[in-house]
């Protein structure tokens, strides 16, 4: 058999394999009434922004997650493809499908549910806070509206808030895409090229050469294309359903937890606990599973994208090559510097996102005082960050602000007192003058765009300033989206 055909051979078995762990939504109160995926998802534009990819049909999130038994060790780590998604016949779980694998270890599996809950706000500590928060404001109750959608990690959060400064959001997203392709190409295991030299300028001129197909100028078509022969190099980002699946439960007694292909005797110790439980989770096999053949079409539509960059994968990078690859200009050095800062040790994000777990007034300036001494973090920035950290008391504002305020409020405002004006009208919402501030926004948007989950993708970069403009009658213009855009593939 040629090395080709042995390839095709693996990844016709690895598409074949997948691994399903169920992921139980009742707080502390056994309650779970007060979430809902596609509201908890669709909430924030970091939704819109690669690699996470939301399915409007089939109503799930597909994105790379890492496997990795030890969260601040990223050098052995492997991204695989996960499907999220909250059955409608067992609303009271999300299913995590992870593709390429018929096993996982409990430290993975603690990594991927930890990873989801963090993107969608899944504690104890955060259903009260949305229940507080819908208990003050009515019509946010009404929308649904209570969690902000974020990132699996704090870097990745950073970094897209520091996408988010200074230019347009067609520009964003296309710069956050640019960073998941070249992820991809610095893990493609066929490479030739080597990427971790200190002078990438000189080593890839042969990948620079390509870099105008990460710009943001670049047309869709021609990355859609790009990315379609990318498959070869990701074998971590499969195609298609496990034709035997595994369902885990967490934290439940009497759960089990079973390679489809194991022999069956593995227990988990109580040192393997999860901290939050005393319970013992034992094994066993579960049923063989029949996939659902439109499921294969939902699945190939993702766009074959690597994961977000790790701080381990851009620290090593030059600043004026990562600049040109990914269209991020300045950004690049900010990036950069962050990244070598948190491989470096002086910038400790398990200690900052520790520190933030249960987010307080008092400790906010704290807070701020040291994401303000990360070279390039302004307020704005900041502000972002620590909102995806749980603070809600601070609205960060910029000319999009001043935009709501003057069509929305009729208040005409400027960017030296847009933050004097945001607390004179969100201020009976304190403590989550944020949560009052976009749940307003949002609804804007979505009268301006229509539901904004069942937007295509290839529509949020309409989602711009120039689009926002009142017409001369005093109303803007609902854009409308055929069905056919609707269905796109």
């Amino acid at each position: 058999m040629s090395l080709t055909s042995k390839m095709q051979h693996r990844r016709e078995i690895d598409r074949r394999r997948s691994v399903v762990v169920e992921l139980p939504l009742e707080d502390g109160d056994g309650d779970c009434a007060t979430f809902d995926l596609e509201k908890a998802v669709c909430s924030h534009g970091l939704f819109m922004m690669a690699p996470n990819r939301w399915d409007t049909l089939s109503k799930t999130l597909e994105r790379p997650l890492r496997l990795s038994e030890n969260i601040n060790d990223d050098d052995h780590e492997q991204s695989v493809l996960v499907r999220i998604t909250q059955p409608s016949d067992s609303p009271h779980s999300l299913l995590l499908r992870v593709f390429g694998t018929d096993s996982l270890s409990t430290l993975h599996q603690r990594s991927l549910l930890g990873q989801v809950k963090r993107m969608v706000r899944l504690s104890v500590e955060e259903n009260k806070r949305v229940k507080q928060f819908q208990e003050i404001c009515g019509e946010a109750k009404e929308r649904g509206f209570g969690r902000v959608f974020r990132s699996p990690t704090l870097f990745e959060d950073m970094v897209k808030c520091v996408l988010l400064c200074n230019c347009q959001w067609s520009r964003t997203l296309s710069m956050a895409e640019a960073l998941c392709e070249l992820q991809l190409e610095l893990n493609c295991p066929l490479s030739a090229v080597s990427f971790s030299g200190p002078d990438n300028q000189n080593q890839l001129k042969g990948v620079t050469s390509k870099s105008e197909h990460f710009s943001p100028r670049t047309p869709a078509g021609k990355e859609s294309r790009k990315r379609a022969g990318a498959y070869v190099c990701s074998r971590n980002l499969l195609e298609g359903l496990a034709e035997v699946e595994e369902i885990v439960n967490i934290g439940k007694p009497g759960a089990s937890v079973a390679p489809a292909f194991s022999d069956g005797k593995e227990v988990l110790q109580k040192s393997d606990l999860c901290p939050a439980t005393t319970e013992v989770c034992e094994v066993s096999t579960c049923a063989p599973f029949n996939p659902d053949p439109s499921e294969d079409r939902k699945l190939s539509s993702f766009n074959q994208l690597g994961n977000f960059p790790s701080p381990k994968e851009l620290a090593s990078l030059d600043e004026s090559f990562l600049a040109k690859h990914c269209g991020l200009g300045y950004r690049a050095g900010r990036i950069i510097k962050l990244a070598k800062g948190i491989v470096e040790g002086s910038i400790q994000l398990k200690e900052l996102e520790e520190s933030c777990s249960n987010p307080s007034l008092s400790n906010y300036d704290k807070m701020a005082e040291q994401l303000r001494g990360i070279d390039g973090f302004g307020p704005f920035t900041c502000a972002n960050i620590l909102m995806c950290l749980g603070y809600y008391h601070v609205i960060p504002t910029d000319s999009e602000t001043i935009r709501h305020l003057k069509q929305v409020h009729a208040r005409t405002s400027s960017l030296q007192k847009v933050q004097k004006d945001v607390e004179k009208i969100y201020g009976k919402y304190a403590p989550f003058q944020f949560l009052a501030y976009w749940s307003e926004m949002w609804h804007f948007y979505e009268e301006r765009f229509g539901k904004l989950s069942e937007m295509p993708h290839s529509e949020y970069k309409l989602i711009t300033a120039a689009n926002m403009r009142q017409k001369r009658n005093g109303k803007c213009k609902k854009l409308k989206i055929t069905s056919a855009e609707k269905l796109e593939a």
